[in-house]
């Protein structure tokens, strides 16, 4: 592998020292030595409990930091190297179909333990090491056939941990950090060089409308996997999540006549979708929405009350909002049964940044919905009554007050929470 230009340039103009090397220090150098770590102090804890955790160098540290970059980039590659290819996989399903131990009466080949351990034999130490004692006897521990297990399952594995592996690998070539997640940054960058290998994105994109899919994509990411808003998110929960999988559906190619997935989260009618609801609102062209403007959303029966919390927690420019407070916004209230969108409402709920809800916060929010009932009928709505059905349905821990927990115990019941935003 070549290395970096720029580690290259700034290694051959390192000064460690100013200071004359003398011809006996010179004779006594053993370039067999190792190098010795920096002396740091150390915590006494250190002597029993091992170290987890190594800090970055600091940014304006620029060697060390461009060493790190360079190796992390050289184990990756070493990690790829080490996966199975299509020829080492088609390999792999030969030999399996040459050490079948039985076929039954519905064509289903099986393989025992004994025929096992011949596959590992023949096989090439890439594949031996997926074909683990422990694969087995977790694939036996499933299996319906006692003492044996079908070779699809076998093969299957090893595709779908090759592909999670390359996924991984990918993903951690945009790790900057090295530190196992990715910032918006990362992902940016990270997209931006995807797209182009996904033919229903690429083959029907517009070149002005790809910030725009980007920035899209990057939101939902963030708002699924970021619940605490760190800015960043752990590549970890990214494959666990299954949206990289869905992601890398876009590049199987639709034939001539087919439709493109429409159910894809990432796909070009998905993202039209959010994109198009944000320009329809859009009124006056301006590339922001108002708090007028954004009354319209949906069904136009959002309260007052909790517009003006949603522009009080979002990031507004002149006290409108941009695209991406709206990704967000949208994305909650199209998903408020999940546990990221409920987060999301029990922000904006939460007046007091209490971290809990009180008969006080529900006539705060009670009283903008019967402005707009008053507008609609002329009966009377008691909220002692409302607050009584609030508080019996969501049963809180604590009888004055609900948390975010208590709401997602009510959520597990299939209930819906949006009674108090419109």
């Amino acid at each position: 592998m070549e290395l970096d230009p720029e580690f290259v340039e700034e290694f051959a103009n390192l000064k460690v020292s100013t200071r004359q090397i003398s011809a006996e220090e010179l004779a006594q150098f053993d370039e067999q030595q190792p190098l010795q770590e920096r002396a740091q102090p150390k915590h006494s804890s250190y002597a029993h409990i091992p170290q987890f955790f190594w800090v970055p160098p600091p940014p304006d540290d620029r060697l060390r930091n461009l060493l790190r970059k360079e190796t992390h980039s050289v184990f990756l590659q070493r990690q790829a190297d080490e996966q199975l290819d299509d020829e080492e996989l088609q390999k792999l399903w030969q030999h399996l179909k040459q050490h079948i131990t039985e076929i039954t009466a519905r064509k289903l080949e099986l393989i025992n333990y004994n025929d096992y351990c011949k596959l590992q034999t023949v096989v090439g130490e890439k594949c031996r090491n997926y074909l683990t004692t422990r694969l087995f006897a977790y694939l036996l521990s499933e299996s319906p056939y006692l003492g044996f297990v079908e070779i699809v399952t076998i093969y299957n594995y090893a595709v779908r941990k090759v592909w999670t592996t390359k996924c991984r690998i990918g993903l951690s070539f945009y790790d900057e950090v090295g530190q196992g997640y990715l910032r918006e940054f990362d992902l940016e960058n990270y997209l931006m060089d995807l797209i182009p290998t996904l033919p229903q994105i690429c083959d029907s994109m517009q070149p002005a409308f790809q910030k725009f899919y980007v920035c899209t994509v990057i939101k939902r990411f963030f708002f699924f996997l970021d619940r605490l808003r760190t800015g960043r998110i752990r590549i970890r929960d990214m494959l666990t999540s299954g949206m990289i999988n869905e992601l890398m559906e876009l590049r199987k190619v639709v034939k001539e006549g087919e439709e493109g997935s429409t159910t894809n989260h990432f796909s070009m009618p998905s993202v039209l979708g959010i994109y198009d609801s944000y320009l329809n609102l859009d009124s006056d062209r301006n590339g922001l929405l108002s708090k007028q403007e954004l009354a319209s959303f949906g069904s136009g029966t959002l309260s007052s009350a909790f517009l003006d919390r949603v522009f009080e927690e979002s990031h507004t420019y002149d006290g409108e909002m941009d695209y991406k407070s709206f990704i967000d916004f949208s994305l909650a209230l199209d998903n408020r049964q999940t546990p990221q969108g409920l987060h999301y409402l029990f922000r904006m709920l939460d007046v007091q940044n209490a971290g809990f809800l009180t008969a006080q916060t529900l006539c705060h929010f009670f009283k903008g919905i019967q402005e707009q009932l008053a507008a609609y009928s002329d009966e009377a709505v008691n909220f002692e009554d409302i607050k009584n059905e609030i508080f019996d349905m969501v049963k809180p821990k604590e009888s004055t007050k609900i948390t975010l927990q208590d709401l997602h115990n009510w959520l597990r019941t299939g209930r819906d929470c949006g009674v108090h935003i419109n």
